[in-house]
């Protein structure tokens, strides 16, 4: 099964907190002093704010799957799309350990395709990858790449 992902850098995490808790009339399943994540089943989407030196704004979009064979199958669709992915495996992201892999569409969005199998107690951030045509800023997310549509993998 997949669910959409939505990871927004937030300039004030408690009051963040405070309003997306309002907004979504539940609190987060996850809440560290820099990040916090509500895994909600109406509408079904892993939605994640964190305070980590980013501008406030998206941070990237994405689709957690729950097994390495729904990930393959996210990255050979992204793949015959013409868009080159960047793949990790077993890394440390958000308070989670996980596969997943990187791609930006034409505008430059960043995407995350990811499947987590571990939690982690320290807010993990796996290595970015180097290209020649930064697309998303290394601060802009737990783990986002600095780029995604030219990486190699």
């Amino acid at each position: 099964m997949k669910r959409f992902h939505v990871h927004v850098a937030v300039a004030d995490l408690n009051q963040a907190v405070g309003f997306y808790s309002t907004l979504f009339d539940a609190q987060p399943s996850v809440l560290k002093n820099d990040y916090a994540k509500w895994m909600l089943d109406d509408p079904r989407v892993n939605f994640a704010i964190s305070v980590r030196g980013a501008a406030p704004g998206l941070a990237h979009l994405g689709i957690q799957v729950d097994s390495a064979d729904d990930l393959q199958r996210i990255a050979n669709n992204l793949s015959a799309a013409g868009r080159s992915v960047f793949e990790q495996k077993d890394e440390a992201c958000c308070y989670a350990r996980g596969d997943k892999g990187w791609i930006s569409d034409p505008s430059g969005i960043s995407w995350e395709t990811f499947s987590t199998f571990g939690e982690i107690t320290e807010y993990g951030r796996d290595p970015a990858p180097q290209t020649a045509a930064p697309v998303v800023a290394e601060t802009a997310a737990c783990c986002a790449p600095t780029c995604c549509g030219e990486a190699k993998g």
